[in-house]
């Protein structure tokens, strides 16, 4: 490396290009992380307070979300999977067969699938089982029921 011993400079400057460019990447990565997050929650999805509410112990890995959406037109409850919004009843359970699948082709047995239920809080208790007795159909085992924590 050959150096001009005839200029002698005060300051050096960085170059803060890789820097940037470094943080940019980790601000893009952040958002499209909270995005993923945000997609398994629904606006028109209000969740039933709970005085007895307690967060979940563990952590589930990849789990199956459904909800259980008031459709703001009518008293009509629509199934929310996956981003398909779908009817309780046979389209519900071909959804939950094509997720059957889906996790068995990531080597995922339905038995240890955590299913995350999130039910509007005006829906009647016998569409929960029906939900629930449908993902069981499938072989899902472990539920989670989501409500609000009342302070």
């Amino acid at each position: 490396m050959k150096l001009n011993k005839g200029k002698s400079s005060d300051t050096m400057e960085a170059d803060l290009t890789p820097m940037i460019d470094i943080v940019f990447q980790l601000v893009a990565f952040f958002m499209v992380l909270v995005n993923f997050s945000q997609a398994e929650q629904d606006a028109r999805v209000q969740l039933p307070k709970s005085a007895l509410a307690i967060p979940p112990e563990e952590s589930q890995e990849q789990p199956l979300t459904i909800q259980l959406a008031k459709m703001p037109d009518s008293n009509a409850f629509k199934a929310l999977v996956g981003g398909d919004e779908i009817e309780i009843g046979k389209p519900l359970e071909s959804i939950l067969m094509r997720e059957r699948r889906a996790f068995g082709h990531s080597n995922r047995k339905p038995q240890d699938v955590t299913v995350i239920v999130r039910a509007h809080k005006e829906v009647e208790t016998g569409k929960v089982q029906e939900v629930i007795t449908m993902c069981q159909y499938q072989e899902f085992e472990r539920f989670r029921l989501r409500v609000e924590e009342e302070q």
